[in-house]
């Protein structure tokens, strides 16, 4: 989190993405086409780590279908009924609260009752 998007943003995101992946992996990065994940430095990062780049095409929402109903679900379950955040430590601090939650404690009808985490290990498993 940032008090703005920009490039320093992005680049430490990734930085911290390509510290945390096992070296036997490919990983996909989806963004819409915001000026940021357009810039060379970014762009180039990416290459550098064999990073497989996706963005929304203009016009067509059903790309970023995914990440904006988790948005959603964030505003809805964690945001709603909140009182404001005194700063942006507190957001960091609601805000990795609830996805800690939501990956390891939510359950979910929509995948057979169980967490994400549940389900990503029980789908790697079959």
């Amino acid at each position: 989190m940032s008090n703005s998007p920009n490039c320093i943003l992005i680049t430490k995101t990734v930085d911290e993405l390509i510290n945390k992946l096992p070296s036997n992996v490919q990983p996909i990065t989806h963004s819409d086409q915001g000026w940021h994940y357009q810039l060379d430095s970014y762009t180039k990062k990416l290459s550098e780590h064999e990073f497989i780049q996706s963005m929304s095409r203009k016009g067509n929402c059903h790309d970023n279908a995914p990440i904006e109903s988790f948005f959603h679900l964030y505003k809805t379950e964690c945001l709603a009924g909140f009182s404001p955040c005194k700063g942006l430590a507190e957001l960091k601090a609601v805000s990795l609260e609830y996805v800690n939650w939501f990956n390891y404690r939510r359950i979910s009808s929509k995948i057979k009752g169980m967490s994400p985490c549940e389900y990503r290990e029980h789908t790697l498993a079959a």
